[in-house]
């Protein structure tokens, strides 16, 4: 419903509503306002208002609205399902849409109005058409438009509505004249009725009654305010600066104490307000008379505007209400008032994690005001971090600590008494140790955390906590993992004493991730399934750690191979993320799907999971020990796509030739992995001949720094590597080493069999040897189930070597077959002999046989000739 300003759009739908509703249809209807231009405020809004119409639909969604960044479409799904179970119809009224222009707004409105349920419509009305593809629904036949010249009033319900509802008494000429020059304009004709009332010279009015729309709306509110007692016209100017009206903010506003009778009395006399309530306790101004008054009050008493804001602010103040006191703080222009009223809001903030309020907050401020504030300089900073400008985060923290500097010594502080104010200096210090982390700077990270400890207070345990937490991952960062343990338990250990649960248990997570790089997958388990039972009893405080550690369990579970309860920790955690999503949760959510599904033999959709996990990561707190990118090549090198990984490691600058570091010991591993793979496709270029000096490197570092769990993957990438050489017994010494130097060998699982038919031959012919004993033969016995029930589509089993062998082994194999000698094979393929010889190994390898008679009889039986 489209139509300017005073066409009786709001009316029309409250009468047609009203005239239809019954036990088939609920309503629910919003009347929107400014303030609502804010995704998460509409949004709140909207599905508050459907809870009226629909009991028990939204609950979940209320609280995904309270994560930032806001995930709009998350939201919205959840509620399209439940009222999609709705019994009955389902009509959501949105008034005064057009004073929403908001694009995120719009575009969550698309995907809405995309998904309604059938039983389910809603209804805009608004002053202008919103920046919605009306034009595609036009054309499906699933819009219905109620415009302008529908709503304009005809010479018969001008003069009805005069003579029948005013009491006019108006003759034919006379209705036909007004609505002439009004052109049906409803909002005109009630003005014009209001200044006819007790008027003699009615004819005469009419007649002067002329001009465009601007002068008349403009002459006839004068006369409307001017025929009002002085005591009224008073009260509508001081009261216009409010949004929302009821007596006692009133009375506050305008310094007399008639507030609530005034607005009855406002409301019996048609004079434009509207009641928000059944009670008759809060109302509003119709917009357009609101508009009217405002623009009356700034041409009459320009200088008494900020006051009347400043009162308003006050009374916000007192009753708790920090959002509307910071916003008529803001209106008043009272910048040092308004940074006061956000100081003293942060700890309720920072608590229901609200930072897009806070930062709009901020951005409203003038940048000398929020500089003038060290908690709102810092607080600033960390939401420019959080948001991923690093560079802008620096600057806030020195704004800060000037602003402190500059307070005499002996001197009360200007700012809020606040917990926040006191301890500012150690959670400056803690904040540029975060800021070092996301920057890979790592002595820097160590530097300020020690730093932070220096200024945190005995009892300052949250400070204390967050400072020795860098401090264990700086350590970690460094691969000193036995240093990272110890530092970050001690961290865990202060944030249980603060009485911080959720980073508590979220810290729980980081320190398993830590055990897993020592090499103590059992230990991480236990940490894991310890928080999860003390989670589970906070209850629903605490979702947002509670889907963490589901995370974590299951990636535990993927790798000792039970992928069903890797599977339903990821299902329950996923329930978890719907009620308080969150991004770093979301993105560990994805990543953990992502392997699962490579797991399953889903390569594809692995893939677009570590895609998706891509577009949530954020640099920021943790070290990236598992870059995604990495995770996503070594899924391309199972799949064979060797010049996709080609191009990832081009693009990543990994070279044989870097030194090594635990930062950048995964995309090393990987490198390995894609130089083996390289080589078994084309022996010939010598693609391996550089990984065993790299992982030599990477084996010595990880030995120096305790990390158990590294040593496993590379011993068992040196295996693999000295087996694409044809160095069998190499390798079979290297896996050895693998299986048995591992602390809790039977913990690996999918490490080894992930690397497929390769790692299978290993295997056999370690058991044929009698290396590593009982778990060689425990993988050996899992990979071959795993092939047996590998689906047709998906990733080739791990045990299949045949399906291996490169092309130009394939060609090797069927000349093999032939009366041809070695050399003359060799120049058919236009190859060396020694090159024929390395592919002859490969192929003997993955057949599982001694000579070439063998290899071509082997060949036969599978069906490759």
């Amino acid at each position: 419903m489209s139509a300017p300003a005073g066409f009786g759009k709001t009316t029309l739908l409250a009468e047609w509503l009203g005239e239809t509703s019954g036990e088939d249809r609920c309503v629910a209807w919003l009347s929107l306002d400014p303030a609502d231009n804010e995704p998460a405020s509409f949004w709140t809004y909207v599905v508050t208002a459907l809870q009226t119409a629909v009991p028990g639909v939204g609950s979940t969604a209320l609280e995904l609205i309270a994560s930032s960044p806001l995930p709009t479409e998350l939201v919205l799904a959840t509620v399209l399902n439940e009222l999609a179970a709705a019994p009955n119809g389902v009509w959501l009224v949105l008034d005064d849409y057009h004073l929403v222009d908001s694009h995120d707004v719009g575009d969550g409105m698309v995907f809405l109005l995309e998904h309604l349920p059938p039983h389910v419509h809603v209804v805009i009305s608004t002053r202008a058409d919103p920046d919605l593809p009306l034009s595609r629904w036009r054309v499906r036949g699933e819009l219905v438009e109620i415009r302008a010249a529908e709503l304009r009033f005809t010479s018969e319900e001008a003069a009805a509505y005069l003579n029948e509802v005013v009491g006019l008494d108006l003759v034919a000429e006379e209705v036909a004249a007004l609505e002439e020059r009004t052109e049906g304009w409803i909002a005109a004709l009630q003005l014009a009725a209001l200044s006819l009332q007790g008027r003699d010279d009615v004819a005469g009015f009419i007649a002067r009654f002329a001009g465009n729309d601007r002068y008349i709306v403009d002459y006839l509110v004068e006369e409307v305010l001017q025929h009002q007692p002085d005591r009224v016209r008073g009260f509508l100017l001081d009261s216009a600066v409010l949004d929302r009206l009821t007596g006692p903010l009133c009375d506050a506003v305008t310094g007399r104490d008639d507030g609530s009778q005034m607005l009855m009395a406002l409301e019996r006399a048609n004079l434009f307000i509207v009641p928000l309530d059944d009670r008759r306790e809060w109302y509003r101004y119709h917009h357009l008379f609101a508009d009217v008054l405002r623009a009356r009050l700034l041409s009459e008493q320009p200088k008494r505007i900020p006051l009347l804001h400043q009162r308003a602010s006050r009374w916000y103040e007192c009753h708790d209400l920090a959002e509307e006191a910071v916003r008529h703080a803001l209106a008043a222009r009272d910048f040092d008032r308004a940074a006061y009223l956000m100081e003293l809001a942060v700890p309720t903030i920072r608590r229901n994690r609200q930072d897009a309020m806070l930062l709009g907050w901020l951005k409203a401020l003038p940048d000398d005001a929020v500089r003038r504030s060290p908690v709102l300089s810092v607080f600033y900073g960390f939401m420019l971090m959080i948001s991923g400008d690093l560079h802008g985060v620096e600057p806030r923290l020195d704004d800060a600590e000037r602003a402190l500097a500059a307070v005499p010594d002996g001197s009360a502080p200007p700012w809020a008494d606040t917990e926040e104010l006191q301890t500012l200096p150690a959670t400056i210090a803690v904040y540029r140790a975060s800021l070092a982390q996301a920057r890979g700077d790592v002595a820097g990270t160590s530097e300020h955390a020690r730093h932070a400890l220096d200024l945190a207070g005995p009892g300052d345990h949250l400070a204390r906590g967050a400072a020795a937490g860098f401090l264990g991952l700086a350590a970690w960062a460094k691969g000193d993992v036995s240093a990272a343990l110890q530092t970050f338990t001690q961290a865990v250990a202060s944030l249980h004493a603060a009485g911080n649960l959720v980073d508590e248990l979220s810290s729980t997570v980081v320190l398993a991730d830590m055990c897993l790089a020592a090499g103590r997958p059992s230990k991480a388990c236990r940490l894991y399934q310890s928080a999860l039972q003390l989670a589970e009893a906070q209850g629903e405080h605490v979702v947002r750690a509670t889907a963490s550690l589901h995370v974590g369990l299951s990636e535990i579970d993927r790798e000792v191979g039970d992928l069903g309860s890797a599977k339903r920790h990821l299902e329950a955690a996923a329930v978890f993320l719907e009620r308080a999503p969150m991004t770093e949760s979301r993105y560990r959510w994805f990543v953990a799907m992502g392997l699962l599904a490579h797991a399953e033999g889903s390569p594809e959709g692995a893939i677009n999971l570590l895609d998706q996990a891509e577009q949530l990561y954020r640099r920021g707190f943790f070290p990236d020990v598992r870059p995604i990118a990495a995770m996503k090549a070594r899924v391309w090198i199972a799949q064979g796509k060797l010049l996709q990984a080609a191009d990832w490691a081009r693009e990543r600058g990994v070279s044989v030739t870097d030194d090594a570091s635990y930062l950048s010991e995964f995309d090393h591993l990987t490198l390995v992995r894609l130089l083996i793979a390289q080589h078994r496709a084309h022996p010939d270029t010598g693609a391996t001949d550089h990984a065993g000096p790299l992982l030599d490197r990477l084996l010595e570092a990880a030995e120096t720094s305790g990390r158990a769990g590294s040593l496993v993957e590379i011993r068992m990438l040196q295996a693999l590597a000295h087996d694409a050489q044809g160095q069998r017994p190499q390798a079979r010494v290297a896996l050895g080493r693998a299986l048995a130097e591992a602390p809790e060998p039977g913990e690996y699982v999918r490490l080894f069999l992930y690397e497929g038919a390769p790692m299978m031959g290993l295997l056999r012919d370690a058991t044929r040897h009698g290396v590593a004993g009982d778990h060689a033969r425990r993988l050996l016995r899992l990979g071959t189930s795993a092939e047996a029930q590998a689906p047709g589509s998906g990733q080739r089993p791990p045990s299949s070597s045949s399906d291996s062998l490169s092309g130009r082994e394939q060609q090797v194999l069927r000349l093999l077959g032939s009366e041809l000698s070695g050399p003359q094979i060799a120049g058919e393929l236009f190859i060396t002999y020694n090159t024929l010889r390395t592919h002859t190994k490969h192929i003997f390898t993955k057949l599982e046989v001694t000579d070439r008679r063998a290899a071509v009889r082997r060949a036969r039986e599978r069906g490759l000739m």
